[in-house]
């Protein structure tokens, strides 16, 4: 069990309930002058910008949904899905992938997160003067490779050269497009209490493996990042439980941050369990040491899904046939109250109040 799960004040249900009063409907207000790395950990301080900035200064009801993309309804019917994404990830390498295949995998999950088969990506780069053409050609192989084994396109493209030392070496920003097949609706606005909440695998695995993979917290373990595309996963999941409510991948921020959007979104409460949250060992201890909550930290191949209770079992074995899913778990409820929050039952009994990610406590990781 980790520790830091199961850390934090514990209460009886009823004490929760009390205490996260003062949690519901507090939307993170932005109240810095300066971007701060933290601005871009997907927590609350993410949060506070999104809605100060962006919100204020583009809302329409596509953006509104906060979605991993937006849906958009062409003249003839037909639903589309789109989304854009950038990548900075330090170092470019590391175990289990690389920033061209975190480029391509990170939009196509974007995408299959509306619902939509990704089908098209547009890649832009920004190269730094000097960036070796040897290292940018692996990148684009990394890239090409990726592409092929999600059944996606690069179809259109851009590239920027700026000054030596402006760059940090290569920065990728992507764009996807994919088609929403008919009937398929996925939207918080869907999710009752009593439906179900399945994770697709193990918590934690890209954002320790690009952690230890910068080398200067003198860690060794055996972890790889679990970049890669998860629409097949998606299109299982969504034969055997054609009901599923809702989808969003546990990126920046990792499952605890997710969950609270959900909650937020939805105007419910997600009841996580503790004991069925799957961790791989040398993840949890990696994070023990370095006193990191895994519930935070981030992946690149799973996703969070709000299944119908009655397709719960259905849904969980059509992950598990898949080798991206063979971890995957039950791992919590939605409930009436606390309405609006995350709770976690720990394996002592007690409950804990689980929050959106504050600060970043592992910058630069995708």
């Amino acid at each position: 069990m980790n520790k830091y799960l199961s850390s934090g004040p514990r209460f009886a249900e009823g004490e929760v309930i009390e205490r996260v009063e003062s949690f519901r409907r507090r939307r993170p207000r932005l109240l810095d002058d300066h971007v701060t790395l933290a601005h871009g950990a997907g927590g609350k301080a993410s949060a506070a910008l999104l809605d100060a900035v962006f919100m204020e200064a583009f809302r329409n009801p596509a953006l509104e949904s906060l979605g991993d993309g937006a849906v958009l309804t062409l003249p003839g019917g037909e639903r589309l899905a789109m989304s854009t994404d950038s990548f900075v990830v330090q170092p470019r390498r590391f175990p289990g992938g690389s920033v061209g295949e975190l480029a391509v995998n990170g939009t196509c999950n974007d995408l299959a997160m509306t619902g939509a088969v990704p089908a098209w990506i547009s890649a832009a780069f920004v190269l730094e003067e000097g960036f070796a053409i040897a290292e940018l050609k692996e990148i684009a192989a990394d890239m090409a490779a990726a592409a092929a084994k999600a059944g996606v396109q690069i179809v259109t493209g851009d590239t920027k050269v700026v000054p030596r030392g402006a760059a940090d070496g290569l920065f990728i920003t992507t764009a996807g497009a994919g088609v929403i097949p008919a009937g398929r609706t996925l939207s918080a606005d869907s999710v009752r209490v009593g439906d179900k909440l399945l994770l697709s695998g193990s918590m934690g695995d890209h954002g320790m493996a690009v952690m230890l993979a910068r080398g200067d917290l003198a860690i060794e373990a055996d972890i790889a990042s679990d970049t890669a595309c998860v629409s097949p996963l998606v299109e299982l999941l969504m034969a055997a439980a054609p009901a599923t409510r809702w989808l969003r991948d546990a990126t920046r921020g990792g499952v605890g941050t997710v969950c609270n959007e959900l909650a937020q979104a939805c105007g419910l409460g997600v009841v996580l369990d503790e004991q069925r949250l799957p961790l791989q060992a040398h993840v949890n201890g990696a994070c023990e040491l370095l006193g990191i909550d895994p519930l935070y930290v981030a992946n690149e191949g799973k996703f969070v899904a709000v299944v119908a209770p009655q397709e719960a079992e259905a849904g969980l074995a059509a992950l598990r046939s898949h080798p991206l899913g063979t971890q995957a778990a039950q791992v919590g409820e939605i409930v009436t109250e606390p309405a609006d929050a995350v709770v976690l039952r720990t394996g002592f009994g007690g409950t804990r109040i689980v929050d959106m990610l504050v600060g970043d406590p592992l910058p630069r990781i995708c």
